[in-house]
């Protein structure tokens, strides 16, 4: 744990308020013109996912905000839209009872002290700077196998969920994006952690909440070392889990001071953002109690419907994006359960475990005080490794580092399934989990496996229409594979006791929705139900089944009429011969021209059932023939046919 000792002057006027409105009226931001405020990638997120947008996406009313500003001596420094809130700065009485004189606020609350404090010692925690250690350059690297990365000494936080899979299969975070909201980002534009990140142009903003500037580059190490189990690509030392995201860099946390004006960075934070269209957020940061004791948060506090930034991430969890935010390091402390934000009932909350799988003692206990399972999942968090200041590898503990271990690895998941909602990649990721049927209070639904999520998705993205007809059944399979990948049918007649392959389809090509067409002769096969599994084969690596299907088979079908198809007509290079008997018969097909000549003659035994001869007329001339067809000598079919 850092513990910062600052001191306060017990006599400190606060500064710093939030002002919160009470509508957004004469706004001359419209629903109709979302482009205003919201980014393209926002708005592609909102088209996919069908969400709606709503009056919590308008701007605060411009003309609201100025008059905070034309009141006296006042900065605003940030606005929440979603909450419909300011925080400002100002010491000046007189413009704050001007401000709340005004018809269109609803009230105004003190947040932060006016100046830093002294001669008070404070202890600011922040969640996750637990013992940090350097490790020697000579530690063991990790078995490198056939997987694309040799992660080093990240192997055990990445293989404990299976994350390897994911990134074998080319979901290493591309083309996704993610905003780390945390205290500063040390370093980031120099350690060598990150030569990959900035080599790739994978930092695309930064914004500092706190400062009101643009650069994180100088302030705490807490976010760089966050930031580095997601975004390092040291080969043989130290890989992260989801090295190929796009990242924003947003200082939201003041790590002198502890108030509710931090929850208020969050929620600008998370709003900035959305509007740029992130796909996921990483959260290490937590609160319950505060510099000001008549601000502390209590256990029934924790409920998702009550803080600031409890509310700012289940607003942001409606609009699409994956929040993932540390449960909190309170276990071994009086205060025991979780902090807020991760109280979020929409929220992924994060516990901590090590790569043996067992339990820190330092991450917060759930449930949420309104009973739902808290933490949501867990990963490792103890002896994590991350980033040093020298962007060496070392070892760290705290749900800080379990978290955005597991934002990277949903991340990738996020990537192979685009069309799927946060919640649904949140609900694959519960299921898949090592307590799924068993949640607990220590690491919730429990350990994800990356691969059962996948294929849990990849589940949820098969369909199938099926249909017969004159005792042929169509097939229309739609499913997600890739080259890596191969579908096998597999069928079982109904007076067979194991199933066969029946057909296999190689797959190739990047991981898309692909269609699966075939038919089944039905003719000749028993009475009852033809049965057929679907089998997804992973090459080298895992199989499972994605349906069974059951086509009933009729006795027309088992015992055809005595029937002749003969088809294409008119024909150009084969024609098809389809004769169905109901008895074993001998049969003879013979074609003459107009004149009579005979040109092709075939005589057969056929057992009850349907059999099919093509006959090649390429060499034949254009013209007008006659088919025949014979049944123990008699003549049952005449055609003409036109080539």
């Amino acid at each position: 744990m850092v513990t910062c000792f600052l001191f306060a002057n017990v006599q400190a006027q606060n500064s710093r308020y939030i002002v919160r409105f009470t509508n957004k009226a004469t706004n001359p931001f419209s629903l109709s013109a979302p482009a205003a405020y919201l980014g393209p990638r926002a708005l592609q997120r909102r088209a996919k996912y069908a969400i709606a947008i709503d009056s919590t996406d308008l701007p605060i009313t411009p003309r609201y905000i100025d008059s905070l500003r034309l009141a006296g001596d006042v900065v605003i420094l940030n606005a929440s839209k979603w909450l419909n809130q300011v925080a400002i700065k100002t010491t000046d009485a007189v413009a704050l009872a001007k401000i709340n004189s005004f018809p269109f606020v609803l009230n105004t609350s003190a947040v932060a002290a006016k100046t830093a404090r002294q001669n008070v010692p404070v202890n600011k925690e922040q969640l996750g700077i637990i013992d940090i250690q350097k490790t020697s350059d000579g530690s063991p690297a990790g078995a490198m196998g056939t997987d694309v990365y040799n992660y080093g000494l990240s192997h055990g936080q990445v293989y404990l969920h299976q994350g390897a899979f994911l990134h074998n299969h080319g979901f290493t975070g591309t083309g996704m994006q993610m905003a780390v909201l945390d205290a500063g980002f040390y370093h980031y534009q120099t350690l060598r952690t990150f030569d990959s990140a900035r080599n790739n142009n994978q930092i695309l903003g930064t914004w500092d909440f706190v400062a009101n500037e643009q650069s994180v580059n100088e302030d705490d190490t807490h976010g760089m070392q966050c930031l580095s189990t997601i975004a390092a690509n040291m080969p043989g030392r130290f890989v992260g889990t989801a090295p190929s995201t796009s990242f924003y860099l947003y200082r939201t946390e003041d790590v002198f001071s502890e108030t509710q004006i931090e929850e208020q960075n969050f929620a600008a934070g998370l709003e900035k953002a959305d509007s740029t269209g992130v796909d996921i957020t990483s959260t290490s940061l937590g609160y319950n109690q505060f510099d000001n004791p008549a601000t502390n948060y209590t256990y029934a506090d924790m409920n998702g419907n009550t803080t600031i930034s409890a509310r700012a991430a289940d607003l942001a969890a409606k609009k699409g994006i994956m929040m993932v935010i540390a449960v909190g390091n309170e276990g071994q402390r009086p205060w025991r359960y979780l902090t807020t934000p991760s109280d979020g009932d929409s929220v992924m909350a994060v516990g901590a475990v090590d790569t043996l799988r067992n339990v820190a003692g330092f991450s917060s206990h759930g449930y949420s005080s309104d009973g739902r399972v808290k933490p949501n999942v867990a990963a490792v968090g103890l002896r994590a490794v991350v980033a040093n200041i020298n962007g060496d590898p070392s070892f760290g503990n705290g749900t800080s580092f379990a978290t955005p271990n597991m934002a990277g690895l949903t991340t990738c998941l996020m990537q192979a399934f685009p069309e799927y909602s946060n919640m649904d990649v949140l609900n694959a990721m519960q299921q898949a989990a090592s307590r799924a049927a068993n949640p607990d209070t220590l690491i919730g639904y429990g350990i994800p496996d990356m691969k059962k999520a996948f294929v849990l998705l990849q589940k949820k993205s098969y369909s199938r229409q099926v249909s017969t007809n004159n005792c042929t059944a169509s097939f229309l399979l739609k499913l997600k594979f890739d080259k890596t990948m191969n579908v096998i049918i597999e069928k079982k007649g109904n007076n067979e006791t194991t199933y066969s392959n029946f057909k296999t389809i190689t797959g190739s090509g990047n991981f898309l929705q692909k269609d699966i067409i075939f038919t089944d002769d039905l003719i000749t096969a028993a009475a009852g139900n033809n049965s057929y599994r679907v089998k997804i084969d992973i090459t080298g690596d895992t199989s499972f089944y994605a349906d069974d299907i059951v086509v009933p088979v009729t006795t027309l079908c088992s015992n055809p009429p005595n029937e002749i198809k003969i088809s294409p007509n008119p024909v150009v290079n084969t024609i098809a011969v389809a004769v169905s008997r109901s008895t074993a018969t001998t049969i003879t097909i013979i074609i003459r021209n107009a004149a009579g000549q005979r040109l092709y003659s075939k005589t057969y035994p056929q057992q009850p059932g349907a059999q099919i001869q093509h006959i090649d007329v390429t060499s034949v001339s254009r013209g007008v023939y006659f088919i025949s067809v014979f049944a123990d000598g008699k003549k049952v079919w005449v055609e003409r046919v036109v080539k």
